[in-house]
């Protein structure tokens, strides 16, 4: 939403009149397309990008204003939705010669500037398309940025909801099914946002090219596997955005109703027009603006118009691809603004891809004047939702009906397309080896964010809690981007990586069992028993249909029920059912209870469990087994070894022996300081600990 100055629809007057300037700045717009008043003759490419920002314990740091404060004399850093985000702009270049390792330094400059800043305030930037330890929690609107175009954003999607919230249907290797309050789940999102300037007589042309390739270079790409630790589409972004700004709910009928977020609906045909109109004729305008100038009277002052109330309306619908009016140096110009692209792995894979993009559409327009010929758009768009769910894994239908693997397809098409269309706009062959080499790398080991992601949260989850399993993967992703190691070369992340994991802000909702196993009042004892036994828990939650606790069974309470019956039962007998021994008011806590409480309530109460209920309903259940592989890992930690496969004693012990061996050259002398510095060091060590 790059306008600034925009305000939510108060009344419809009001409204009337910015849909007045609205309509007038289109007419403006095809007045000025049908008199050639658009720069030519150039190409430009640009970019921005977002970026997540992480506290000391690599969790979401929400000091965005603060950073920025120290940065006020930065025009290239604004903020972004949440107060844990941020956003860079990088200057626009022609695209030629050396204009990305240019951008690339720039970029690596602007970032290198924020970490300096970031550093004194004890926080981290992270690039990735989705943070891996972000909560539900984090997502309130208290940590939206405080400033009147997000509150008035938010507002107005909350007054076109048709239901009680928004909901979060995903399904991939786990599935996440869950309810939210606000839009405020976009602020998930981050990504790398590319922009090529494109002639108006070749915009279809170039726009129908945007929307073939996005398949293929975001399944090369995709870094956003992993949301609230669950293991969702290797581009979670894509169905994320979408169901966050879902103001949609189910009907009986079968009327269609398009999302605010799209991938459009069928290809391009006369011009840029055709994508304005369709969005004010499917999507009722959310913002106003103080809309001051008339176009064309503008135009006639021989004047270039802003076209105010059209950018503001553009800026709240997201197409994938998104057309752009801007102005440069007193000159309108036409953009496509890639935002299939998301934020990460490293600024290395960020500019490969973004040179795969830029590479990709002008090969192809060199190649074929018209892809549409070619391809169905239907094919077109099952192929971005194949890359969104299984990225480099996917199989994309292609020209003439072909099959063909993501990779592949990469591999023997695109990087030689690619090629081509950077080496005709001269773009320097070094530039060019490099970061189609990145590309070829990553399809060649078949390797990507995303599967990086993957591969190591799933082995540390079979080690530890999703909590440290999530932290050590956000840990490793700070570490490798510092040392600007393209994806594919990073090594798969181990428990050992992380030399410090402190759960002291652990929250009940990272580290609650959600898979639970429960039972109604009016059940039998001896199905309860049955099932506690069949899967090996000491704690059964008793709830309603509809998911309401209504008491806890515990296997002590089951011991000492059947060891006061003195004989099995009589033929006749009525069964025990579970309301009658059931523990009818047991100790609940909500899911943002920090560690430290729960344990003292365990305490406090003298049970092994709680009971964790949002909203009235149940949502999860700690026990001591869950603090106690915390503690485990804590105390392996307290002991363990550190980088390069030397324990920590055995550190303190070379330490103690090498400042020894500076101070005397008798060995026998030697020998008994280095003992008796050992044990002082250990001693003063385990002391501080």
């Amino acid at each position: 939403m790059g306008e600034q100055k925009v305000s939510q629809l108060n009344d419809t007057g009001q409204m009337q009149e910015f849909m007045k300037h609205l309509l007038h700045d289109v007419q403006a717009l095809e007045h000025m397309l049908e008199n050639d008043m658009f720069e030519s003759g150039i190409k430009r490419i640009g970019a921005e990008q977002e970026m997540c920002l992480v506290d000391k314990y690599w969790k979401p740091a929400n000091n965005a204003m603060d950073l920025l404060k120290d940065m006020k004399q930065h025009d290239w850093v604004e903020t972004e939705l949440a107060r844990f985000n941020l956003e860079t702009n990088l200057k626009p270049r022609t695209f030629t010669g050396n204009c990305l390792s240019k951008m690339e330094n720039e970029l690596n400059t602007n970032l290198g500037i924020i970490r300096e800043v970031s550093a004194r305030h004890d926080t981290e930037i992270l690039l990735t398309g989705i943070m891996p330890t972000l909560r539900k929690s984090d997502l309130g609107m208290h940590n939206l940025t405080p400033k009147k175009r997000y509150a008035a954003l938010m507002n107005a999607i909350n007054s076109q909801l048709n239901g009680r919230s928004y909901e979060l249907r995903l399904r991939g290797i786990d599935e996440l099914l869950v309810k939210h309050d606000s839009p405020l789940l976009e602020a998930c999102n981050t990504s790398f946002q590319v922009h090529l300037q494109i002639e108006p007589r070749d915009f279809v042309k170039m726009y129908n090219i945007a929307q073939l390739i996005s398949a293929p270079v975001m399944a090369i790409a995709a870094n956003s596997p992993i949301l609230f630790g669950k293991r969702l589409w290797h581009e979670t972004r894509i169905a994320l955005f979408q169901q966050a700004l879902d103001t949609r709910s189910t009907h009986e009928h079968l009327r269609e109703r398009s999302p605010r977020v799209t991938f459009g609906t069928e290809w391009l045909q006369d011009s840029i027009l055709e994508i304005y109109k369709e969005d004010i004729a499917r999507f009722r305008v959310l913002l106003s603006s103080d809309v001051q100038e008339d176009a064309f009277q503008q135009i006639a002052d021989g004047k270039v118009p802003n076209l105010k109330a059209l950018q503001v309306h553009n800026g709240t619908v997201y197409r994938w691809n998104r057309p752009c009016y801007g102005i440069g140096g007193g000159v309108p110009h036409l953009r496509i603004e890639c935002r299939v692209l998301p934020a990460g792995p490293s600024v290395i894979d960020e500019m490969a891809n973004a040179a795969l993009w830029l590479g990709a559409m002008e090969g192809l327009a060199l190649r074929y004047e018209d892809v549409s010929k070619e391809i169905g758009f239907a094919d077109v768009r099952d192929n971005f939702v194949k890359a969104a769910r299984t990225g480099i894994d996917s199989k994309f239908t292609w020209f003439g009906d072909k099959k063909i693997g993501a990779c592949d397809l990469i591999l023997e098409e695109l990087i030689p397309i690619a090629r081509e269309g950077l080496e005709a706009q001269n773009v320097d062959k070094a530039d060019i080896d490099r970061y189609m080499g990145v590309i070829e790398g990553r399809a060649k080991k078949h390797m990507n964010g995303a599967r990086w992601a993957l591969r190591g949260f799933t082995s540390l989850a079979e080690k530890t809690n999703k909590d440290e399993a999530v932290t050590i993967l956000t840990a490793m992703m700070i570490q490798n981007q510092k040392n600007g190691l393209p994806v594919h070369e990073w090594k798969e992340p181990d428990l050992e990586d992380l030399e410090k994991y402190e759960p002291y802000n652990l929250l009940v909702e990272e580290f609650m069992g959600t898979d639970l196993f429960t039972v109604q009042k009016d059940d039998i004892i001896e199905l309860v028993t049955d099932m506690m036994d069949w899967r090996k828990i000491r704690y059964m939650p008793v709830e309603d249909g509809k998911g309401h606790l209504e008491g806890l069974i515990t296997s002590q309470l089951l011991l000492k029920h059947f060891s006061n019956r003195k004989h099995d039962y009589l033929d006749g007998e009525a069964p025990t059912m579970v309301k009658e021994i059931m523990i009818k008011n047991p100790v609940t806590v909500s899911p943002g209870t920090t560690i430290g409480e729960a344990l003292i309530l365990m305490e406090k109460h003298k049970t092994g469990c709680l009971l964790v209920v949002n909203n009235d309903e149940l949502a999860g259940i700690i026990t001591e087994m869950n603090f106690l592989q915390i503690t485990s890992r804590l105390i392996k930690r307290f002991n363990t070894e550190v980088p390069h496969g030397k324990t920590a004693t055995k550190l303190k012990r070379k330490g103690a022996a090498k400042a020894v061996k500076k101070t005397t050259k008798n060995p026998a002398v030697a020998k008994k300081k280095t003992t008796r510095a050992t044990k002082t060091k250990t001693a003063k060590s385990v002391k501080k600990k």
